[in-house]
């Protein structure tokens, strides 16, 4: 049987019965999978098959509704999503949402005074350009993008199709978000257990703060987590724990506090969001973080009795718009670490407190002693003492705890 071939000025076409077997493919998408990732991509299978595309891009809004972040494509484009991102009414995309309206282009549409190129997209040189805005509520959460090669007569009754289907998307992506901030949610709260749990148990200071940077890292979905502390003069950050891999972020030299951009969280006492630290001025490892790969960063204080002592740092792989209850999570852990932190200092500085009465009582003894054997004051058995300690490069603690001994094997 000979195949027909599809001439580029012919309309695509359908019928009512295709649209109703559609829709009900995108409602089933939900009863199978909630993840959001997987629904996606069923999405732009289902765009596929519906519209006979060359490209499908899904794009969704982030949390704070700033940028418009490229989710899913039918094309391989591992390293552009969840990078690839348009501010509110920028492209034909940004317009699309903002004006919550479809746009459909038969033929040059690259030559559209709204058109956004990105040289790392090839289907930025196809002919034919449907977008049509993802509504949830009457509002628009995202944008599905259709492409074809040669030119396409895009007939109103497809537009008006595919308009439908991007309305039912909608409510298919924001259950499935919701379901994922539940997930989120319940691995935050965890988190937080975990950490308080650390804070309260007999490990060491370096092993609580390596807890902290792991499950913060694992919580926030980020490349690298690190917390950084004010060094004894107060005037640089030196990194105490990361949970990165890499051996050059872990020999980052120390950042001075004045002139920094983290520097600015600590002076303020406030958290910070960076979207890309890499076009930064003021980011002092950009080059690194080109290297790294690190795109969006948060820092918060280190708060406990009213002073800031430190930082954490975030960074995300993929731009990230922060919302609000991460900021607060994450504020949650760095007080929680800052009190880890202070709490080792009291209990170091309690060690020393009874060492040194420890070590006062012994040169009292030892003193006695000196003064009842050589009938010497009080101050210069003192001397005496100090002397031998500074002639045998020995602590006073060594010396008195010798003429003890000494004196209770002449008893003997």
């Amino acid at each position: 049987m000979e195949k027909k071939t599809v001439r580029a000025s012919q309309k695509l076409k359908l019928n009512q019965a295709d649209e109703i077997r559609f829709l009900r493919k995108i409602v089933d998408i939900t009863a199978e999978d909630l993840d959001l990732s997987l629904i996606l991509n069923d999405v732009v299978k289902i765009m596929t098959e519906f519209s006979s595309a060359d490209s499908v891009f899904i794009y969704l809004f982030d949390e704070q509704k700033e940028h418009l972040i490229l989710m899913a494509s039918k094309t391989p484009h591992k390293q552009e999503l969840g990078k690839i991102n348009l501010g509110i009414g920028e492209g034909i995309t940004g317009w699309v949402a903002q004006e919550n309206k479809p746009v459909a282009i038969g033929k040059r549409a690259y030559q559209d005074t709204r058109f956004k190129n990105f040289d790392v997209l090839p289907e930025d040189k196809y002919e034919a350009f449907l977008s049509v805005p993802i509504i949830y509520k009457g509002k628009a959460i995202g944008v599905i993008n259709i492409q074809h090669k040669k030119p396409h007569d895009y007939q109103e009754s497809f537009v008006g199709a595919i308009t439908s289907i991007g309305k039912q998307v909608g409510g298919v992506i924001e259950h499935a978000r919701l379901y994922s901030e539940t997930k989120q949610k319940a691995l935050q709260f965890d988190s937080l257990i975990k950490v308080s749990q650390s804070i309260t148990s007999e490990h060491y200071l370096d092993e609580i703060l390596s807890l902290i940077v792991v499950v913060t890292a694992e919580m926030l979905n980020s490349k690298i987590c690190s917390i950084m502390l004010l060094d004894e003069k107060g005037s640089e950050f030196v990194i105490k724990a990361t949970q990165s891999l890499s051996a050059e972020y872990k020999l980052n030299p120390n950042v001075k506090v004045d002139n920094s951009l983290i520097g600015e969280v600590l002076k303020m006492r406030k958290p910070l969001i960076v979207y890309d630290v890499r076009k930064e001025q003021k980011y002092f490892y950009r080059d690194l973080a080109v290297k790294e790969a690190l795109t969006s960063m948060i820092a918060v204080p280190m708060i406990v009795k009213e002073k800031a002592i430190g930082i954490i740092n975030v960074y995300t792989k993929n731009p990230h718009t922060f919302t609000q209850e991460e900021v607060n999570v994450l504020q949650m852990v760095a007080n929680q670490a800052a009190v880890a932190v202070e709490n080792t200092k009291l209990m170091e500085e309690a060690l020393k407190a009874k060492e040194a009465l420890e070590t006062r009582k012994l040169i009292e003894r030892a003193k006695g002693i000196l003064m009842r054997m050589n009938s010497l004051t009080e101050e210069a058995a003192y001397r005496m003492i100090h002397k031998k300690s500074m002639d045998s490069c020995r602590s006073m603690k060594d010396i008195a705890e010798s003429i003890i001994l000494m004196d209770e094997l002449r008893k003997t």
